[in-house]
């Protein structure tokens, strides 16, 4: 390693920990409060993705029903049969 890489690491490790310190003795609450706090903001963050996945699912779940009710619709064998599966994708196009 060159002196001049050598010189931009040591003064970046020397940053990290004059930062690390700084944060250590001028932080405002004790450590156990902060570490609950980011737990409770993590579990938050994670309830709403999963909330999120839960409502992508369910919309893909209701595309999916809409596009084989048109499938059958299609492929009916008479015209009743066909007025329901059409109204049976409509449905799932309306709640997804």
């Amino acid at each position: 390693m060159s002196k001049g890489k050598g010189n931009v690491v040591l003064g970046v490790l020397a940053g990290a920990l004059a930062g690390a310190t700084a944060g250590l003795l001028f932080a405002p609450k004790k450590g156990k409060d902060t570490r609950k706090q980011i737990a409770s903001s993590t579990q938050g963050y994670v309830a709403g993705a999963k909330e999120k996945v839960d409502d992508v699912k369910s919309s893909i779940e209701h595309k999916i029903e809409a596009l084989k009710a048109k499938k059958n619709a299609a492929l009916a064998n008479n015209k009743g049969e066909e007025l329901t599966e059409e109204a049976k994708a409509k449905i799932h196009n309306v709640a997804s």
